[in-house]
């Protein structure tokens, strides 16, 4: 089996065991910390600990690999990763490169690559790729995947110019590929249309929290053209209640799509986008944490007709078959 970059150097992809394959560690704005979290909300080694503690308690519950697309836009500081990473050494971080934005690019690409003011190749493929090839900002650490998003506003310029950016990347390395997308606006169907375009292997792109929605003929297009379902927001029960998305997974499997399934929660440590306050989010979304598949949705799952095999593949083999 081929080998897949962690945060703690490449692991042979038959090691990569259950995996959770969209959960964040820490979702953070680095100029919101520097600038208003230091001596107020945020202390570092409070949350690095905690982050140690729920991870550990994620591989005590028989996880052993964690996708983390935490790219730029969500607060990504490989540094603060690779040391909960050494510190939990029964669990496999996978860290990703690629930009996170709904609407505009960063200002650093809006006058660099084509059609701009200094016209020339796209500057963000080359800096895609240098993550996945040689290591992300000197740490050594190897990207393993690509990761960008569609979400509402669809195809904005910016919006696009990411994506084709990541299809470069995932071209010129073999990279596997995670989009964000908005299920209500069925937003999936754009990134498939994209990614087609530009030749990318479908079979290697996850449509990231598929599992929004319930409309079976949508989920089923999706697959069918080869792409992967991530049904990855479990425990944010505010866009789709747990009861509803195993109904809508149960009955994908009856129908044989599991092997075009992903499972997780899109979870994390700590999230500074609802305050700094943990119990906020909490309060908002009580199932909203790495326990949630293994306490509640499996066995909810297995009620609803779903076998071992089909869990395996969710959970094991569709991931290994994603980053081998």
């Amino acid at each position: 089996m081929p080998s897949v970059q962690t945060a703690r150097g490449p692991v042979d992809a038959a090691a990569l065991g259950r995996t959770l394959m969209h959960e964040h560690v820490f979702v953070l704005s680095t100029e919101h910390v520097q600038n208003y979290g230091a001596g107020a909300w945020w202390d570092e080694e409070e949350r690095v600990a905690d982050a140690v503690a729920k991870l550990r308690e994620l591989a005590g519950l028989g996880v052993t690999t964690i996708a983390d697309p935490t790219v730029w836009g969500l607060g990504r500081y490989i540094p603060r990763i690779q040391r909960v990473a050494e510190l939990v050494p029964e669990l496999n971080i996978i860290v990703a490169t690629g930009i996170y934005t709904y609407n505009d690019l960063p200002f650093q690409f809006h006058h660099r690559g084509p059609g701009t003011l200094i016209d020339g190749p796209d500057p963000m493929i080359a800096d895609f790729v240098r993550d996945l090839t040689e290591g992300i900002a000197g740490t050594g650490v190897r990207a393993a995947f690509l990761k960008c998003a569609v979400d509402g506003p669809g195809l904005v310029p910016g919006v696009e110019r990411v994506l084709r950016a990541v299809a470069a990347a995932h071209r010129e390395t073999g990279a596997p590929i995670t989009v964000h997308t908005e299920s209500s606006v069925h937003a999936g169907r754009a990134v498939v249309e994209v990614l087609r375009e530009e030749g990318a292997n479908l079979g290697k792109v996850v449509i990231g929290h598929a599992g929004d929605s319930n409309d079976l003929d949508y989920l089923r297009e999706l697959a069918d053209t080869g792409a992967i379902l991530g049904m990855d927001r479990f425990g944010l029960d505010i866009l789709n209640p747990t009861s509803e998305r195993v109904a809508t997974i149960a009955a994908l499997c009856e129908r044989g799509y599991a092997d075009r399934m992903v499972l997780s929660h899109d979870a994390s440590c700590f999230i500074d986008w609802f305050g700094p306050d943990p119990e906020t989010v909490r309060g908002l979304a009580p199932n909203w944490n790495y326990r949630h598949i293994s306490d509640d949705v499996l066995p909810a799952l297995r009620a609803a007709g779903v076998t071992e095999e089909q869990l395996d593949r969710m959970l094991v083999e569709n991931p290994r078959r994603y980053f081998s």
